[in-house]
């Protein structure tokens, strides 16, 4: 029987902030909204989500899982996100081809470069 990817599941410390933060990074709807949990997708058919959900303590270490962005122009998405509330973070990347940046609450992505065809 195959199994389908339904959703990636993001703690937060404001799930609600948090959510509304990615929604509009991505371009992603509100799907679902509950005191305990957000859940937006591209479309409300569309899968998977990114749920997020309330968790008491503060992000400590780097994340073990990410998500990588690539967008058309790499400097102009990144200055968007900055300007959003992103950050730039240093996780030891060095010189490479992408950009890593921090979210509201620290949960670390990358914004990659133009694909090469």
């Amino acid at each position: 029987m195959p199994i389908r990817w339904e959703q990636i599941v993001v703690d937060a410390e404001d799930p609600h902030r948090l959510a509304r933060w990615w929604a509009e990074a991505l371009g992603y709807a509100i799907v679902h909204e509950a005191p305990d949990e957000v859940e937006i997708r591209r479309t409300p058919d569309e899968l998977p989500g990114l749920l997020f959900t309330p968790v008491p303590e503060p992000k400590t270490v780097k994340n073990r899982l990410h998500i990588d962005l690539r967008p058309e122009d790499q400097e102009m998405e990144v200055e968007r996100l900055v300007n959003m509330g992103a950050r730039l973070a240093e996780i030891g990347q060095h010189s490479v081809p992408w950009v890593v940046l921090a979210d509201p609450e620290g949960n670390e992505f990358c914004v990659l470069s133009e694909k090469k065809r």
